[in-house]
């Protein structure tokens, strides 16, 4: 088994958070060092969820996954708590209930931030949403080992033994959000939650895909 490790920004002083309890910013300190961040401790509604299928409801309405992605140039950047790629034009939206969520970004967590029955897995991609009233829908992929991802593998060969400047993004060209593997479109999670960063905003329309199957290479 192949780890496969993000160059992410270890200077923790220099973020306004961080995921390290010991470092007096971390989660359960988040909602104390800004005033704006008081979800992330008096929320009702916080994402992450651990995802119990004995308690969720099957609603066969929903159907597939209703996206529609196209390719856009975009780029990449060290926020510090992650890796982003952030499309510059239009790459295209998905729709949920009716209503169009244009997709602006996407980054991923080691290991998953959700768990399922319990279980964390190898990695989680958030691609980012919003609609035109400023509602936000992430779609959530949980993977686990196994055959690889096109698109994970572009991105990595982009970032892989070169440092990413968190000052500056970093041009990738072109982009097709459509190379990201969805696995059973037809069954998936939704809850609605919050972001799982600071501000913590709630509302957050969350779908989560789980288990697609990937592989990784070393890269650090």
């Amino acid at each position: 088994m192949v780890g496969f490790l993000f160059p992410v920004n270890n200077a923790d002083d220099e973020s306004a958070f961080t995921y390290g309890e010991k470092s007096g910013k971390g989660p359960r300190r988040w909602g104390e060092i800004n005033p704006h961040w008081q979800a992330c401790k008096n929320g009702s509604m916080q994402s992450p969820i651990d995802l119990i299928d004995t308690r969720v409801q099957v609603l066969s309405h929903l159907g597939r996954l209703n996206r529609d992605y196209k390719p856009a140039p975009a780029t990449v950047k060290n926020r510090g708590h992650d890796i982003t790629v952030r499309w510059k034009g239009d790459a295209g939206e998905i729709k949920i209930n009716g209503t169009k969520y244009k997709l602006l970004q996407f980054h991923w967590h080691s290991p998953s931030e959700h768990t399922i029955n319990g279980s964390r897995y190898e990695l989680e991609l958030h691609l980012v949403h919003k609609c035109s009233q400023g509602n936000l829908a992430v779609v959530a992929i949980v993977y686990k080992y196994g055959r690889p991802d096109r698109m994970l593998t572009k991105v990595s060969r982009q970032i892989c033994g070169r440092s990413v400047d968190p000052n500056h993004d970093k041009e990738l060209g072109i982009v097709n959000p459509g190379d990201i593997k969805f696995g059973r479109s037809r069954k998936y999670y939704r809850y609605i939650g919050s972001l799982t960063v600071p501000p913590c905003t709630e509302g957050v329309i969350w779908t989560i895909v789980k288990k697609v199957s990937l592989s990784f290479r070393l890269c650090i």
